[in-house]
C-alpha cells in the first residue's frame, strides 16, 4: 500500500475462529494491521484454531495476543498497546446445546467479556466497533423472513438471551458514549476451516467414520446456510462505514447478515453425502431444546446500505468444504 497513512489497525476478538480467522486473513491480503485476541479455550479442537493461527502469523501485519474478555486488565492491555482504529468482537462461547449444560460460560464470555469490550471502546475511543449477534435471538418467531423490526425478548436458550443482551447493552454504551455501534445477526455460517461443533461438520465427520448421524425434527427443518466468503464480504464492507444517527441521535444499527434463501436439512445432507462421496447412515430423532425449526434472514437493510448479495449456493460451498475437509483430515 502506498500511502502508510491508509493502513489501519483492527482488533479482531475470537481472533482463532473461524469467521475471526477469515476476516483477519482478508484485512491482512489488503495490507491492514491485525491483532488478534482469542483464549483459544478447548470448546472445540484447539488444534483447529492453532491451524488457522499459524496461516495469519505468516502475514507481517499480524499480532496475536492469547487472553480471554473476562479478564478486563487483558482487554484494556491490548487497546492501549496497539490503539485500534476499528474493533470486531467476535468472540463468544459459541453453540445453542452447549449453554444448557454449562451456562457459566456463557455469562464469563459473552456478558463480562462483552461488556469489557464496550469499557475499553469507551475509555480508548474507537472508529467503529463491530459486534457477533445471533439469528438465535429470533427464538421461536413464526414470521419469516426474520426481519430487525421483529421483537425478539422470547429467546428460547440462554444463549441467545447473552446475544440480545449484547445488543441492549451496545445501544446503551452508544448512546452515552457516542462510541459507533454496529451488531449483525449471523445466521448459520459454513465453509472450510469451519467449527467443527455445526451441524454440517459433524455430520461429515460421522459420514466419513461410516457412524449415523443423528438428524433432529426428523430432518424436517430449514436453515439460512450462508457460505464464510458471502459473510466476509458482508462485515469488510460494514466495517468501512459506520452507522449514521438513529432517531434519537445514537449511532448504533443492527443489521441480518445470511442468505436469504433458507434450505431443507435433508436436501443439504444430500449435498455434502454427494461431495463427500459416502451416503450417511441416518437416525431421526425428535427436536431438541433451545433448537428453532427454521432460521430465515430478511437482509433488505444490509442489500438497500451496502448492497450485500451472497452468491454461493450451498453445492459450491459444501463442494468447496468436502473438499478441505478430505484435505485436512486426510480421508
Amino acid at each position: 500500500m502506498s500511502d502508510l497513512t491508509e493502513v489501519k489497525t483492527y482488533l479482531v476478538t475470537g481472533g482463532a475462529g473461524f469467521i475471526g480467522y477469515f476476516l483477519s486473513r482478508a484485512l491482512l491480503e489488503k495490507g491492514m494491521r491485525v491483532i488478534g485476541l482469542d483464549n483459544l479455550n478447548d470448546y472445540y479442537e484447539v488444534s483447529l484454531k492453532e491451524d488457522r493461527l499459524a496461516i495469519l502469523k505468516e502475514y507481517p501485519g499480524y499480532h496475536f495476543i492469547k487472553a480471554d474478555l473476562a479478564d478486563k486488565s487483558a482487554v484494556f492491555s491490548a487497546f492501549e498497546n496497539y490503539k485500534p482504529s476499528i474493533v470486531v468482537n467476535l468472540a463468544a462461547q459459541a453453540g445453542v446445546r452447549y449453554s444448557i449444560d454449562n451456562p457459566d460460560a456463557y455469562i464469563s464470555s459473552n456478558i463480562v467479556g462483552f461488556f469489557h469490550i464496550l469499557e475499553a471502546c469507551r475509555h480508548y475511543p474507537v472508529e467503529h466497533l463491530v459486534f457477533a449477534s445471533s439469528s438465535s435471538v429470533y427464538g421461536g418467531n413464526k414470521k419469516v423472513p426474520f426481519s430487525t423490526e421483529d421483537k425478539v425478548d422470547r429467546p428460547v436458550s440462554l444463549y441467545a438471551a447473552t446475544k440480545k443482551s449484547n445488543e441492549l447493552m451496545a445501544y446503551s454504551y452508544s448512546k452515552l458514549y457516542q462510541i459507533p455501534l454496529t451488531g449483525l445477526r449471523f445466521f448459520t455460517v459454513y465453509g472450510p476451516m469451519g467449527r467443527p461443533d455445526m451441524a454440517y461438520f459433524k455430520f461429515a465427520k460421522k459420514i466419513m467414520a461410516g457412524e449415523p448421524i443423528q438428524i433432529y425434527n426428523h430432518g424436517d427443518m430449514l436453515r439460512d446456510f450462508t457460505y464464510i466468503d458471502d459473510i466476509i464480504k458482508g462485515i469488510e464492507d460494514v466495517l468501512e462505514r459506520p452507522p449514521a444517527a438513529d432517531e434519537n441521535g445514537v449511532l448504533y444499527k443492527i443489521y441480518n447478515i445470511g442468505n436469504n434463501k433458507p434450505e431443507k436439512l435433508m436436501d443439504y445432507i444430500a449435498v455434502l453425502e454427494k461431495h463427500l462421496g459416502r451416503e450417511a447412515k441416518k437416525e431421526y430423532l425428535p427436536m431438541q431444546p433451545g433448537d428453532v425449526y427454521e432460521t430465515y434472514a430478511d437482509v433488505q437493510d444490509l442489500m438497500d446500505d451496502f448492497g450485500f448479495k451472497p452468491s454461493t449456493s450451498i453445492e459450491e460451498g459444501l463442494s468447496r468444504f468436502a473438499e478441505w475437509f478430505r484435505d485436512y483430515y486426510k480421508k
